[in-house]
């Protein structure tokens, strides 16, 4: 089901979107060298809990984390464990928040000290890529445009783009109508209205597009083991411009 929101519920969202943004920016104070996955996922849970939150993954379909933290040739959906973070690392990390009956939904992939040059620039147009599938998340367009916009840029720069996995609406539910490809053709898809919040999550590989799951069940790698790297805004479809709930604001603070 597709459900367009309110101004009333997109404050609602917006609000549970700054929790989120903010945890994100824990969280980044926290990434470096000899780190575990796990101790970020505590603090992630404390803080969105602290802020009278709740994470939205946090047993959802039985995930027993609150963040997806994905390394290196990991997609998503990774689980938070007793790894501790190397130098050369890139590491995804995914969260969510329920807050006054509405879900928020972002996403960033983290460098760990000396990253090599070919996989930083991986981050970087990964990053582009959800900018211009943001572009056209506007009245007026379809779904296939924000697909085709996040195609087109990654492909260009030599890129993959996974296919299996996608973005989504939200809003009460962490995942809500339609679905939001990370590439297709423009022109087709749901029309886009205002009020319609989605996530748009560009998840872009350095060499096959082709994935495999782990059989925890949960978590999704490169079929070749190269990097793939992952980034998420939750939006809202307005006239000119679609309105970012999100934001990488705390993320950039805490790394400068």
């Amino acid at each position: 089901m597709v459900f367009y929101k309110n101004e009333e519920e997109i404050e609602l969202l917006r609000q549970s979107a700054l929790i989120l943004s903010k945890a994100h920016g824990e969280i980044a104070l926290l990434i470096k060298e000899g780190v575990t996955t796990a101790v970020l996922d505590r603090r992630a849970e404390e803080f969105i809990k602290d802020n009278g939150g709740q994470p939205s993954f946090l047993n959802y379909n039985g995930f027993p984390y609150s963040l997806c933290i994905s390394v290196n040739s990991t997609v998503v959906h990774g689980m938070p464990s007793k790894y501790a973070l190397q130098d050369g690392d890139i590491i995804s990390v995914d969260c969510g928040v329920f807050y006054n009956g509405f879900h928020s939904d972002c996403a960033y992939t983290h460098a760990v000290g000396n990253v090599s040059d070919d996989v930083r620039k991986l981050l970087t147009v990964t990053e582009e890529s959800l900018y211009k599938g943001i572009e056209k998340a506007v009245i007026g367009s379809r779904i296939g445009d924000v697909s085709y916009a996040v195609q087109q840029h990654a492909e260009s720069h030599g890129y993959t783009v996974v296919r299996e996995l996608v973005g989504h609406g939200l809003g009460r539910n962490l995942h809500e109508g339609p679905e939001v490809p990370n590439y297709g053709k423009r022109g087709q898809g749901l029309k886009l209205q205002n009020g319609l919040v989605i996530a748009i999550e560009p998840m872009i590989n350095l060499g096959t597009r082709q994935i495999v799951q782990e059989d925890d069940g949960w978590t999704i790698r490169t079929k070749d083991n190269k990097p793939s790297a992952h980034f998420e805004h939750t939006v809202v479809v307005r006239k000119d411009a679609a309105e970012i709930l999100t934001t990488f604001d705390y993320i950039q603070k805490a790394n400068n």
